[in-house]
C-alpha cells in the first residue's frame, strides 16, 4: 500500500505529526476524529494520545481516498495559505561590516532608527568610489547627516 503523501510510517506518532502528515491542522484532525478518522490510543502512563502504525496507514488511506472511517465522503481542503511549498534557498547577503559599524555610530548619535538599507543607500549617494580611502569619521559624519537631513519634521510625507 502506497502512502498519500509518501511519508514513512513510524510505530508511534504524536496526533500533530499525524496531522502534518495528513496536511491539515491539528484542531482540523482533531474535528474529524471519530467520523473521518479512527480515534488514537492512548499511553496508559502519560496518557497522551497517539497513532500506531496501523492507525496511521488508516488515516493516510482516509485521506487518499476521500472517505473516512464511517464510510462517508469528506472533502479536504489545503491548509491556511494552502499546502506547504518546498523551502526555496534564498542567498543570504552578508551585511558590508564597515557599514554595520556606520549604523553602529549613527545610531549612537541619537538616529536609532537608521537601518543597514539606509546607510547603504546613503553611502552609494555620498562616496559613489567607495568608503575604503575616506576616514570613517568623515563617512559617519556624512552619513548621519544625510539620515537626518531625510527624517527632518518638515521632510515627512513628501
Amino acid at each position: 500500500m502506497t502512502d498519500h503523501f509518501n511519508e514513512k510510517t513510524k510505530a508511534a506518532v504524536t496526533v500533530a505529526e499525524m496531522a502534518r502528515m495528513l496536511n491539515l491542522s491539528r484542531q482540523r484532525l482533531h474535528q474529524l476524529i471519530g467520523t473521518a478518522f479512527p480515534f488514537p490510543v492512548y499511553d496508559i502512563k502519560t496518557r497522551r494520545p497517539f497513532f500506531t502504525e496501523e492507525l496511521q496507514r488508516v488515516c493516510l488511506e482516509v485521506r487518499r481516498r476521500n472517505c473516512g472511517v464511517d464510510g462517508k465522503a469528506i472533502l479536504f481542503y489545503a491548509r491556511r495559505g494552502g499546502a506547504p511549498l518546498p523551502s526555496k534557498r534564498t542567498k543570504k547577503v552578508k551585511p558590508n561590516l564597515a557599514h554595520v559599524a556606520i549604523l553602529d555610530a549613527v545610531k549612537a548619535l541619537g538616529l536609532v532608527s537608521a537601518t543597514t538599507d539606509q546607510v547603504d543607500a546613503a553611502i552609494k549617494i555620498l562616496f559613489p568610489r567607495g568608503v575604503e580611502t575616506v576616514d570613517q569619521a568623515q563617512v559617519i559624519r556624512g552619513v548621519f547627516v544625510h539620515l537626518q537631513r531625510q527624517n527632518r519634521s518638515d521632510n515627512v510625507g513628501r
